[in-house]
């Protein structure tokens, strides 16, 4: 009876945690044309109970390399999201996100490089020019030394829908809206757009979890603040795989397919592959997540590598 008194405080702190599904990681697109514009997000099938609130804000840091004889781009990007969930009425969830993103030096060239060299991966010629560049040249594109630029300032709202749930499934439906406004600079801009996404979650019981999104997104904008001309029609689709191998730990294996957003030069109008390995820490009420995001396949429509750190609270 002793050892059950101590038992159940504990037992009482770990459950709130362990009972939170989190769904997949808060992570937006990091492929350069697919994190300039707005792409539909992975999401949970499973839509908020009524009632319930939940806040994040997270940040991330990136590095850009490609060099086709088409372009180069080779610079870095730095993110910072803030954002709140709230499901005020049964079957219905809504969000509101702010996103800044901007040009900085976040020193990543040297890291890329020895992480490139530990896993036996090419440099693409990355060790051939200097470190920490602000560069980008494509057709009728010129920009240079564009450090402390500001590349998105954008706020979203997204509206989310429960289709369906029943025991371990869920499937839900979401329509999302997007401005984006850079007042001045290279990459000045005043765009409008919209995603449209079908979202699934399969909860396989004890410690494993399974998520997917498919979505496409519709831009009024006729180019990117760099000048290449967009697509009116994006798509995305991906999937999350969650293992809880404790109440306060999960690992989560993502993989994100973007297709291209332009057809100006022929490797940025190609998918773009992204893998996530992230690790989260449940908290009582809330959640702190640790990302790396690597680009695979096409090595020049994507980010070579980014890292995010984020915090979800939820009321």
């Amino acid at each position: 009876m002793r050892t059950l008194a101590w038992l159940l405080p504990l037992l009482s702190l770990s459950l709130p945690c362990w009972a939170q599904d989190y769904g997949p990681l808060v992570v937006k697109a990091q492929s350069p044309l697919q994190a300039q514009n707005y792409t539909p997000m992975l999401r949970s099938g499973e839509v908020l109970e009524t009632g319930t609130v939940e806040w994040l804000v997270n940040g991330t840091i990136a590095s850009v390399w490609a060099e086709t004889p088409d372009y180069v781009m080779d610079y870095y990007h730095n993110e910072v999201n803030v954002g709140v969930r709230f499901a005020p009425i049964e079957r219905w969830e809504f969000e509101l996100n702010y996103q800044y993103r901007f040009a900085a030096n976040n020193g990543l060239d040297s890291v890329t490089e020895k992480f490139h060299d530990f896993f036996g991966l090419g440099q693409n010629g990355r060790d051939d020019v200097p470190k920490h560049r602000f560069y980008i040249e494509a057709p009728g594109v010129l920009l240079e030394d564009f450090k402390g630029e500001t590349l998105n300032n954008a706020i979203s709202g997204y509206a989310g829908y429960q289709l369906y749930r029943d025991g371990p499934q869920a499937l839900s439906a979401g329509i999302g809206l997007f401005y984006n406004y850079v007042a001045s600079g290279p990459f000045e801009v005043s765009s409008f757009e919209q995603v449209l996404q079908l979202n699934y979650r399969y909860d396989a019981g004890g410690n494993h979890g399974f998520y997917a999104t498919v979505g496409t997104a519709h831009s009024s904008n006729a180019e990117t603040s760099g000048g290449l001309e967009l697509s009116d029609w994006a798509w995305m689709l991906a999937g999350s795989y969650q293992y809880r191998f404790n109440p306060r730990h999960s690992l989560l294996l993502e993989y994100h397919a973007y297709s291209g957003e332009t057809k100006e030069v022929d490797e940025l109008d190609e998918i773009s592959h992204e893998f996530l390995l992230g690790y989260r820490y449940h908290l009582t009420r809330g959640a702190i997540e640790f990302t790396m995001i690597e680009n695979v396949f096409n090595m020049d429509n994507s980010t070579d590598i980014a890292f995010s750190l984020g915090y979800r609270h939820r009321l």
